[in-house]
């Protein structure tokens, strides 16, 4: 067998992970995703890399690390959000389940 070498998911079936994963049986959910940014020089030294005296060619750049990944409670669906209701809905209670909650009151 081939090993699998990427495995993707869209943006809804990561939050349907992450909805199911906190137990979330209600609401409207999306992806979220912090990001960071910071910047540099980058380059490389031209001619021979050996040579003190080549110079060097560098570029401003901005660095924009995924700080993190999580879902947050939205107000409607979009293509990047779930129903938690419809994804991980509440398991239903047999009727024993039923009978020890009715007489714990």
């Amino acid at each position: 067998m081939a090993e699998v070498e990427k495995i993707v998911f869209e943006y809804r079936e990561v939050v349907e992970a992450l909805v199911k994963k906190e137990n979330i049986h209600e609401g409207f959910w999306a992806l979220y995703i912090e990001f960071g940014i910071s910047a540099a020089n980058i380059g490389d030294r031209l001619g021979d890399s050996d040579s003190s005296d080549a110079p060097s060619i560098v570029t401003p750049a901005a660095i924009i690390p995924v700080q993190k990944i999580g879902i947050m409670k939205t107000d409607h669906l979009t293509n990047i959000s779930v129903d938690a209701a419809k994804v991980n809905p509440r398991p239903k209670q047999t009727s024993k389940q039923s009978r020890a909650l009715s007489s714990k009151k």
